[in-house]
Protein backbone atom coordinates (compact mmCIF):
# COMPACT_ATOMS: atom_id res chain seq x y z
CA UNK A 1 0.00 0.00 0.00
CA UNK A 2 1.27 3.70 -1.00
CA UNK A 3 0.80 6.44 1.18
CA UNK A 4 0.22 9.67 -0.77
CA UNK A 5 1.04 13.27 1.03
CA UNK A 6 -1.30 15.62 0.99
CA UNK A 7 1.21 18.10 -0.79
CA UNK A 8 1.45 19.78 -3.62
CA UNK A 9 4.28 18.25 -5.88
CA UNK A 10 4.72 21.58 -7.73
CA UNK A 11 4.26 24.29 -4.81
CA UNK A 12 4.73 22.50 -1.59
CA UNK A 13 1.10 23.62 -0.15
CA UNK A 14 0.72 21.36 2.87
CA UNK A 15 -2.15 20.30 5.14
CA UNK A 16 -2.83 23.18 7.45
CA UNK A 17 -4.71 23.29 10.87
CA UNK A 18 -6.53 25.85 12.94
CA UNK A 19 -9.76 26.82 14.66
CA UNK A 20 -13.17 26.53 13.79
CA UNK A 21 -14.62 29.13 16.23
CA UNK A 22 -18.48 29.10 17.05
CA UNK A 23 -20.55 31.88 18.03
CA UNK A 24 -20.03 31.07 21.96
CA UNK A 25 -16.36 31.29 20.73
CA UNK A 26 -16.23 27.43 21.46
CA UNK A 27 -12.62 26.53 19.47
CA UNK A 28 -12.81 23.11 17.29
CA UNK A 29 -9.21 21.87 16.09
CA UNK A 30 -10.15 21.71 12.15
CA UNK A 31 -7.67 20.25 9.30
CA UNK A 32 -7.88 22.28 5.93
CA UNK A 33 -6.67 20.34 2.90
CA UNK A 34 -5.10 20.96 -0.19
CA UNK A 35 -7.20 20.92 -3.22
CA UNK A 36 -5.20 18.33 -4.74
CA UNK A 37 -5.87 17.27 -8.40
CA UNK A 38 -4.42 14.51 -10.72
CA UNK A 39 -2.58 16.06 -13.34
CA UNK A 40 -0.59 15.29 -16.30
CA UNK A 41 1.55 17.63 -18.13
CA UNK A 42 3.49 16.71 -20.79
CA UNK A 43 7.33 17.58 -20.88
CA UNK A 44 8.62 18.81 -24.19
CA UNK A 45 12.00 18.41 -23.71
CA UNK A 46 11.74 14.98 -22.22
CA UNK A 47 8.89 14.52 -25.05
CA UNK A 48 6.79 12.85 -22.24
CA UNK A 49 4.06 13.00 -19.79
CA UNK A 50 4.32 13.36 -16.55
CA UNK A 51 1.57 12.59 -13.90
CA UNK A 52 1.15 14.88 -10.27
CA UNK A 53 -0.75 16.33 -7.76
CA UNK A 54 -1.17 19.26 -7.87
CA UNK A 55 -3.32 22.38 -6.52
CA UNK A 56 -5.19 24.24 -8.53
CA UNK A 57 -2.29 27.05 -7.72
CA UNK A 58 0.08 25.15 -8.92
CA UNK A 59 -1.34 24.04 -12.25
CA UNK A 60 -2.03 27.73 -12.94
CA UNK A 61 1.85 28.79 -12.52
CA UNK A 62 3.09 25.74 -14.73
CA UNK A 63 0.74 27.50 -17.58
CA UNK A 64 1.92 30.99 -16.92
CA UNK A 65 5.26 29.87 -16.76
CA UNK A 66 4.98 28.32 -20.24
CA UNK A 67 5.16 24.72 -19.55
CA UNK A 68 6.35 22.12 -16.99
CA UNK A 69 10.01 22.50 -18.01
CA UNK A 70 10.23 25.82 -17.46
CA UNK A 71 8.50 25.92 -14.41
CA UNK A 72 10.34 23.06 -12.86
CA UNK A 73 13.65 24.87 -13.84
CA UNK A 74 12.99 27.94 -11.98
CA UNK A 75 11.27 26.42 -9.21
CA UNK A 76 13.65 25.92 -5.87
CA UNK A 77 14.34 22.00 -4.86
CA UNK A 78 13.04 22.88 -1.65
CA UNK A 79 9.18 23.55 -3.02
CA UNK A 80 9.15 20.73 -5.15
CA UNK A 81 7.93 16.95 -4.34
CA UNK A 82 9.61 13.96 -4.96
CA UNK A 83 8.46 13.14 -8.26
CA UNK A 84 9.07 16.36 -9.60
CA UNK A 85 12.69 16.80 -8.59
CA UNK A 86 13.63 13.63 -10.29
CA UNK A 87 11.67 15.36 -13.52
CA UNK A 88 13.96 18.48 -12.81
CA UNK A 89 17.07 16.23 -12.62
CA UNK A 90 16.05 14.86 -15.90
CA UNK A 91 15.61 17.98 -17.49
CA UNK A 92 18.72 19.93 -16.47
CA UNK A 93 20.58 16.68 -17.39
CA UNK A 94 19.02 16.92 -21.05
CA UNK A 95 20.00 20.35 -20.94
CA UNK A 96 23.46 20.06 -20.11
CA UNK A 97 23.97 17.10 -23.19
CA UNK A 98 22.18 19.21 -25.53
CA UNK A 99 24.40 22.08 -24.59
CA UNK A 100 27.82 19.48 -24.83
CA UNK A 101 26.35 18.50 -28.32
CA UNK A 102 26.10 22.05 -29.71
Amino acid sequence: MVVMARRCELTGKVVQYGCNVSHANNKLTKRFLPNLQNVSFFSERLKQTIMVRATPHGIRSVEANGGLDNYLLKARDSSLGKKALAVKRKLRAKRLSSAENS
